[in-house]
């Protein structure tokens, strides 16, 4: 079961993924486009560019796998909205996507170049306007995302409900942001933080929003579910997130898509760390990790070293287990949707946590 939920998300990616470039297309068609560009200038259509690039390089495409699946609790007809509300997740994502790599100063992102350093080779002598505009193009796709709900062909109320449900995802996603800068400072933090810090950083836009944006396009009531819809996207947002920070440390770098160590060499106090630091207590291990942590300039070979330690600890063996043990929990929660909703959407849910907690990228 656990093939046939990745077999769908998969099915979902592949279709999306024309889908997503004929909404590019049909947005700046010379022609008559849906977004009224302007006739002069070279900076709005190079940004649009590279919003585009970064939108279409892939990802798992599991927030539309959510979105429609969630969708499919209630019905298994076509259901009006649907493709818009999966262009505006991932459009949100982009938006995500180019702020963290401004944020951690990441110079790849999906195996290929990032935004920021996109503008900062074209700008090597005007930093300021290189990240000005890497700023402003993760704007553009935080508004199309808002657009592309809001003039959706759907009824007035359900499309105005829809939107601000992404709009709120978007607010509460850039607080996150906020509270995953401001959680590297001063001691390590606890586990509590670290699950507030993955609630609105990544869950209620990753999960909870899909979830909830693919019932309000059947015209379901969210009220007597959104509870559970909550409980589930905790579970599996934090199950994300330490498989996450395991790949980032542990992980093959050509299946992730990008250079590992990000969080290491950014001093960010993510839940591998945040074990790392607690389990090296050697004066020799502290010096190694007092080095390495927040060295934009950390090398390879003390990289090497930080995860020889982590392995020494039992790190890597103990990140996997929370994640996989949040994952369960995410799991045996959609089991208890069998009596209420549709069986092979029920199953998705029930199915694909175990599989997003031992994935390779």
């Amino acid at each position: 079961m656990i093939t046939s939920a990745r077999q769908r998300a998969s099915e979902y990616q592949y279709r999306f993924n024309a889908r997503f470039a004929d909404y590019f297309d049909t947005l700046t068609d010379p022609e008559g486009g849906a977004l009224d560009v302007p006739p002069r200038g070279a900076f709005p259509s190079r940004a649009l560019d590279l919003v585009r690039d970064m939108s279409l390089r892939g990802g798992k495409r599991l927030r539309v796998a959510f979105l429609y699946e969630a969708a499919a609790l209630i019905t298994d007809e076509p259901v009006p909205g649907l493709d818009e509300a999966a262009i505006s997740i991932e459009l949100l994502q982009t938006h995500g996507l180019i702020h963290d790599d401004i944020i951690d100063g990441s110079a790849v992102r999906r195996g290929a170049q990032s935004v920021p350093h996109a503008y900062r080779d074209e700008f090597p002598d005007r930093p300021d306007t290189a990240l000005g505009l890497a700023v402003l193009a993760g704007d553009l796709a935080a508004f199309l995302s808002l657009r592309v709900l809001a003039t959706a062909d759907l009824p007035p109320d359900r499309a105005a409900a829809m939107t601000a449900v992404q709009a709120d995802a978007g607010a509460l996603t850039v607080i996150g942001q906020f509270l995953d800068l401001e959680r590297d400072f001063g001691p390590v933090p606890d586990l509590d933080l670290l699950h507030v810090v993955t609630e609105f950083k990544s869950t209620r836009y990753s999960v909870l929003a899909p979830l909830r944006l693919g019932l309000l396009a059947t015209g379901a009531d969210l009220a007597p579910y959104d509870s559970e819809l909550r409980r589930y996207s905790t579970a599996l947002g934090i199950a994300n997130t330490l498989r996450d920070d395991w790949l980032d440390l542990f992980g093959d770098p050509a299946a992730v898509g990008k250079s590992l160590g990000s969080d290491i060499r950014s001093g960010r106090r993510s839940y591998a760390v945040r074990a790392l630091l607690a389990a090296a207590t050697e004066e020799t291990e502290r010096k190694v990790l007092d080095t390495a942590l927040g060295d934009p300039q950390c090398d390879d070979d003390t990289l090497d070293r930080v995860r020889a330690i982590a392995r020494r600890h039992g790190v890597d063996q103990s990140v996997q287990a929370d994640a996989d043990r949040y994952a369960h929990e995410a799991s045996t929660l959609a089991g208890s949707w069998h009596s209420r909703w549709r069986t092979q959407a029920v199953a998705f849910f029930e199915h694909l946590p175990a599989w997003t907690a031992a994935r390779d990228r």
